[in-house]
């Protein structure tokens, strides 16, 4: 199953986890990454590299973020692949210790 990408992310857009994808799985929007699911070939380089741990594989993922294979799956289908680092947000210091990490 592939990785999902979790609200966690919302408003940090940290991409770490970019930097370390050999497949180019990833895309974003203003405040947000998302994993197109037919691209990612679960290797979970980007699990440990995640600093406000959004990233999960499917089946190790809690119950509440299970909407979120939906969402990844259609977000990054609308959505430009990005395929290096960017600058987290400014809000992204923020929601890291509103997250707690």
């Amino acid at each position: 199953m592939p990785h999902v990408v979790t609200d966690n992310c919302r408003l940090c857009r940290f991409t770490d986890c970019v930097e370390v994808c050999p497949v180019e799985c990833f895309h974003a929007d203003e405040e947000h990454t998302y994993i197109d699911p037919d691209v990612c070939i679960d290797c979970g380089a980007c699990i440990p590299v995640c600093p406000v741990r959004a990233i999960y594989d499917t089946e190790d993922m809690p119950d509440e973020f299970i909407p979120w294979i939906a969402i990844n799956a259609e977000r990054a289908a609308e959505l430009p692949v990005i395929s290096a680092k960017q600058p987290e947000l400014p809000t992204a210091a923020e929601r890291q210790r509103e997250l707690g990490f």
